[in-house]
């Protein structure tokens, strides 16, 4: 196989493609959603308080609940304030269960979700109410206080500095194969 071989510029370009999507992975900010388990380890069932549960969380724009129960003698029900209050499970908004016990609702407005399990199961505390929030914005830098340092050799110094040692390593990989 001749593109195999040193000298060959394949496997020299294979690398440098390599290199350079994993320099594009590591530089991507991490953002993720956040899946609640809603309950924890216990689950969404009776005598248990998910006002304590969701108390200490924020909960975000892209975020998810997903809740386990019995599938059986449980369901899972977005209602209106009101409902949510009177434990109403008449006129449900939207209806997440699906039948398998283990449902999901998307959380992808930015809104109060009133959740409660029909069938008399939400005068026995299985009710949720949270308010969904768009996610903080990322971290801000604090300005470097050096007298020295005008504010383009800072520039350089965040994004000259890695490319050039990126390019090296590029480089030094290239050469390897050649």
């Amino acid at each position: 196989m001749e593109g195999v071989k040193r000298g060959t510029g394949y496997l020299s370009l294979t690398m440098v493609v390599g290199v350079l999507m994993c320099a594009a992975v590591v530089m991507v900010p991490g953002v993720s959603a956040t899946r609640w388990t809603v309950g924890g380890n216990m689950g969404w069932t009776t005598n248990f308080n998910y006002t304590t549960w969701a108390m200490d969380k924020h909960f975000y724009n892209g975020d998810w609940l997903f809740f386990v129960y019995d599938r059986n003698q449980m369901n899972v029900l977005e209602v209106n304030k009101t409902d949510y209050e009177t434990c109403n499970s008449d006129h449900p908004l939207h209806n997440w269960t699906t039948g398998a016990g283990r449902d999901v609702i998307p959380l992808n407005v930015t809104r109060h979700y009133y959740i409660i399990s029909g069938k008399g199961f939400c005068y026995g505390g299985m009710k949720l109410a949270i308010l969904v929030e768009n996610p903080p914005p990322p971290p801000t830098s604090s300005p470097l206080n050096n007298t020295n340092s005008s504010p383009s050799s800072i520039s350089r110094g965040k994004i000259v500095l890695p490319m050039v040692f990126a390019i090296g390593a590029v480089w030094d990989t290239f050469l390897r194969f050649w």
